[in-house]
This record gives structure tokens, sequence and C-alpha cells, in this order.
């Protein structure tokens, strides 16, 4: 237990010392928001990696997901590699990035206000974006707390929330960009080292892969199959909510505004392939294992009335695979994982509080110092708001993160693509998709729908409807 406090305070103060390192090469709002533009290409891999894969992915989504789906819940992992990296990557890096030198803007929400010539689809996209980045970030929250109270026995809920609270800020406020780009090579080489030692351990632990697959026929045959038993449109639902949201998932799109040239990215895109491949893989099957080392007679605490809580099923597994004197690297892995996520998070939610909303609508005129000033003090207004809801605990860390993936993709899908790739799509098109396509997915999950497909039905949506109502309703 000693020595895993000395380990976590070394990590913190490492990072810590990263963002003070971060904020004297830290002169502008470009530098605080995207690195001055000028970041490499395996900086930016493993910025995009490991702000693609959190504590969410590897406590709520992989227990969840790997707990009713078995080796289905693989695919997700599969379909996030070579679509939301390989294919966002190949597709539209360099793209987003000339253009991003082209109309000189910084934010999504600019992109959207220039190509549409709409101030109000500009207003709209700031407004959704910190609305809907609070819960995704609270969802990480959650994740990370879970862990830290499996960790270290004893530990109370709040105070690990509240801790990780204070951590982030004070490691995004003193650097932004320049710090997160900077450590996120080292989350990211740990997170490779973790993920490996998490498989082979599993695996030791089941009695190897014939083992855990024998183990689980026995439960349950479906669970060995290609399609779960929960179907093929939950699985469906799951991996398009997961794998076509980066497409126009703010966080994610901010890397090719950051990233230096095109050289870089063709270089970064092999790269975070190969890391989205590995952590997302390795992570989905660690979770299909939870049936074989985990139920009510020997983890009586996470069962309530027959039912497990499925958040904290990976922070289970790990305590019965993992032997203690090494558990401090997986509780590093996904301390990693997370802070690069919150990071980004905190980043574009508090560049839309400031660069698109300040700026654009109360005051154009604001200095770049100031601006700059104005980022720190929202970062910091951001988490609290992000710890407020985790300490709240609305829902399940799947539901938390796909209702916030699905508002998002519903809102930016459709005008974000179609803006790039489709030169006739107009304001009207645009803005009645955003707003549409939020209300089917957010309608839908009051409804009753699961988070994922409700998010799944609202991205369709505002796909079809922007070229649809552009094509109908013409503009000047």
């Amino acid at each position: 237990m000693i020595l895993k406090a000395i380990i976590i305070a070394l990590y913190a103060l490492m990072i810590i010392g990263v963002g003070i390192a971060g904020m004297r090469k830290t002169k502008s709002f470009s530098d605080f928001f995207l690195g001055g533009g000028n970041v490499g290409p395996w900086m930016t891999a493993f910025s995009y990696g490991t702000a693609y894969f959190s504590a969410v992915v590897f406590i709520g989504f992989a227990g969840k997901v790997g707990w009713g789906f078995g080796y289905s819940g693989i695919w997700i992992g599969v379909f996030n590699a070579l679509i939301g990296v390989l294919g966002v990557w190949a597709l539209m890096g360099w793209k987003i990035k000339k253009i991003s030198i082209d109309m000189n803007i910084h934010t999504m929400s600019e992109f959207l206000e220039k190509r549409y010539n709409s101030p109000f689809i500009k207003l709209f996209a700031s407004i959704a974006i910190f609305i809907f980045m609070i819960p995704y970030s609270a969802a990480v929250f959650i994740g990370l707390s879970y862990l830290f109270q499996s960790s270290f026995p004893g530990i109370e809920y709040w105070h690990a929330v509240a801790f990780m609270g204070v951590f982030t800020t004070i490691y995004l406020v003193l650097g932004g960009y320049k710090s997160m780009t900077m450590i996120d090579t080292i989350f990211g080489m740990i997170m490779i080292l973790g993920v490996i030692m998490l498989y082979g351990f599993t695996l030791n632990k089941g009695g190897g892969l014939e083992g855990i697959t024998s183990t689980l026929n026995g439960i349950q045959p479906k669970l060995t199959q290609m399609i779960g038993p929960p179907g093929w449109w939950p699985l469906f639902s799951l991996i398009f909510l997961t794998s076509i949201a980066p497409f126009a998932m703010p966080q994610l799109v901010q890397k090719f505004y950051a990233i230096k040239d095109r050289r870089s990215i063709k270089i970064g895109m092999f790269a975070s392939t190969f890391f989205a491949l590995l952590i997302g893989c390795i992570a989905y099957f660690l979770g299909s294992t939870t049936q074989v080392f985990i139920n009510e007679a020997n983890s009586p605490d996470i069962f309530i009335n027959g039912q497990v809580n499925v958040d904290a099923l990976m922070p289970e597994l790990l305590t019965k695979v993992i032997p203690d004197s090494l558990s401090i690297i997986i509780l590093l892995l996904i301390l990693s994982a997370s802070m690069s996520t919150l990071a980004s998070l905190v980043l574009i939610s508090s560049s839309s509080l400031t660069k698109d909303f300040y700026a654009g609508f109360i005051n154009k005129n604001v200095g770049d110092k100031k601006l700059t000033t104005l980022m720190r003090f929202s970062s910091a207004f951001f988490v609290l708001l992000s710890v407020i809801i985790a300490l709240i605990k609305p829902d399940s860390i799947v539901a938390i993160l796909g209702i916030s993936w699905g508002a998002i993709g519903s809102c930016f899908l459709g005008p974000f693509i179609w803006g790039l790739f489709g030169k006739w799509t107009n304001k009207i098109g645009a803005i009645t998709a955003s707003i549409l396509a939020l209300f089917i997915c957010l309608g839908l999950y009051i409804y009753g729908f699961s988070s994922p497909e409700a998010g799944t039905i609202g991205m369709l949506s505002s796909l079809v409807i922007t070229p649809l109502v552009s094509l109908i309703v013409k503009t000047k």
C-alpha cells in the first residue's frame, strides 16, 4: 500500500513537472490550445490514441460489453482501430489540417461558422460541446474512482474523485496542449506495457486461450461466437457509435489542427492505428473474460439482488488476475489513459466557452493574453462541473459515455462530414441536421432506447438530414 502511494506521488510530480515545462513554452492562445500547430507525428499519434481510450473503455465499456457479448465485443476494438483511427486519419487528417490553415480556424465551431456562413451554428455548436462534454468527463472520473477504490481499500469514492479533479486541473491549467503532448508519449508507452502484461496474466490465470474459451462455452456457448447473446443490432450500435463518432468528435479533430504537416499525418496514421488495435482488442478481450473469473459466490460485493454492477467488473477482474506486487502498473495504465482523455475534453470544452462563445459573441476584440488566461479559468470550471456530476453518479459509465458521444455525434457528424466533402450542402441543411438529429438522439434515449442505440440512430439521421434538406431548401 505504501509503495503504491509513493509511486503515485512520484507519477503526479512527474506530470506536474511536465506541466511547468509546458507553461514555460506557452506564449499564446495557439500554444495553449494547439501547441502552436507544430506538433510532430509520434506525439500526435500517442495523443490521439490516449484521448480515444480511457478509464471509460477499460472500466466501463470493456466490463459491460465483455460480460454481455463475450468474444464478439472484440469486434468493437477492431472497428475502432480500422475506422475510428485509420479511416479518420486517412480520409480526413490532411484535409482538416489544410482547411484549418486556409480558413485560419482553431475549433470545429469556427469551421462550421465559416463553412456555412452561419453565426448561429457556431453558437449552437459551442453550447452543445460544453454541455455534452461534461458527462463524458464525469464518466472518466467515475471509472478512475472505481479503480482507486479497488487499488486502495478503505479510500472513499469522493476522495478519489476530488483528488483526480485537483490533479487534472493543476496539470492542464499549467501548460495546456504543450504539456499534454509532451506527456502523452509517456502515457502511451505505459499503456502498451500495461495491456501486454494484463493480457499475459489473464491468459495464464485462465488456463490459456483454450481454457478461457472452454469455460465461456460452459457458461453460455454464444459468448464465444461472432455475435454474442444480445444480438447483432446492439453490437452494431456499439461499433457504429464508437467507430463513426470520432469522425466528428471535437477533441479528436483538434489533433489534426495541431499536427505539423502532411508527412507527419502519414507517419502518425500507422502509429496510432497499431496503438488502437493493441489497446482496443486487448481491452475488450479482457472484458470478455469477466464471466470466467467473476461470479456471485467469489465476488458478492459487486452483485446487488443478483444483478452485477458492470462498472465494478474490471476493477474486480484486475484484483483476481494481477499479482498485488504488479497492480501499480495497471493502475498507472488506466490513469495514463484517462489523464490524456480528460485533458483533451477539458481543452475542447473550455475553448467552446472562451474562443467560440466569449470571443465569438461577447468580446470579439479580446486580446490573446486575456483569452489564454480565460482558457485556464474555464478549464478549472469545467473540471469542477465534471467532478460534481461524478459525485452524483447519475448512471452507469456506458450509459453516460453513450449519450455523450451520441449527442455530440448527432450534432456534428452530418454537418462536419458533408461540410468537408460536399460543397453543395448549405447552412439550412446543417442547422436542421444538428438540431433535429440531437433531438432524435435525446428523445429516443428518454423514450427507453439504450444510449448506443439512440446515439447510432441520431448520427445516422444527421448524415441523412444534412444533404436531404440542402437539396430541398436552396440558399443564396
